[in-house]
């Protein structure tokens, strides 16, 4: 158990020098603004490279000293660090994006009907995300390409217009649909700094599809 220093950590100097002290290891430390990776530990010997993202400036003592232990066991559990990255994820930095033109009635199939089903049935309704047919592209490609996506940057779901087709059964489209939405209400977990998409519960509840094995057999024997 760690035993709480009394000082505070003002800038990269400060904390490098107490993550060293802690470690007893070299550590070059790199303060980010990466969105993406939060937290990346790379060691050679008695010597570490260290990327933090610059929240972590602010953080509590309990905190940088669960990314001692993890720098010197990566097998550690962080569930500090995973608390703090959540609690602050107001300090991302927001990319500028354009504004998205949705687009939810198809040629054959109505997203904002299936989205809004889907919505009472697994959801209770809580889902508020938006739904849009994605751009079209050439369908020679559409075998190398995402058929659904979140984006929890503007809490937008595309579905791939190559899906708006007559031969395409209604559950399957369905069962993509579910799938983006559960991104949706479930997040994007963050473990160790790490980005997980399809962490277990995910996958536990994407099961609860009615049509779960048959979308997924239909899907392999398509695409």
């Amino acid at each position: 158990m760690h035993q709480l220093k009394l000082f505070c950590i003002l800038d990269d100097d400060s904390l490098r020098a107490y993550l060293e002290q802690e470690t007893g290891k070299t550590v070059s430390l790199i303060i980010t603004d990466n969105s993406t990776s939060m937290l990346s530990v790379k060691a050679q010997g008695n010597n570490v490279l260290l990327r933090l993202h610059n929240m972590f400036l602010s953080a509590g003592m309990n905190v940088l000293a669960e990314i001692a232990d993890f720098i010197k066991c990566k097998k550690r559990k962080t569930p500090l660090i995973t608390g703090f990255i959540k609690q602050n994820r107001h300090m991302l930095r927001q990319k500028h994006r354009r504004k998205v033109k949705v687009r939810a009635h198809g040629r054959y199939y109505n997203l904002l009907e299936i989205f809004h089903s889907i919505n009472k049935v697994y959801f209770e309704g809580r889902v508020s995300a938006s739904i849009t047919w994605g751009a079209k592209g050439p369908r020679r490609a559409a075998a190398r390409r995402t058929l659904g996506s979140f984006s929890d940057c503007n809490n937008m779901i595309r579905i791939n217009p190559v899906l708006d087709s007559k031969s395409v059964p209604m559950y399957f489209l369905d069962f993509i649909v579910y799938h983006e939405m559960l991104h949706a209400d479930i997040g994007i977990e963050t473990r160790g700094g790490r980005r997980l998409i399809h962490p277990k519960e995910f996958k536990r509840r994407e099961k609860h599809f009615k049509h779960y094995e048959r979308a997924l057999a239909w899907e392999k024997k398509r695409w």
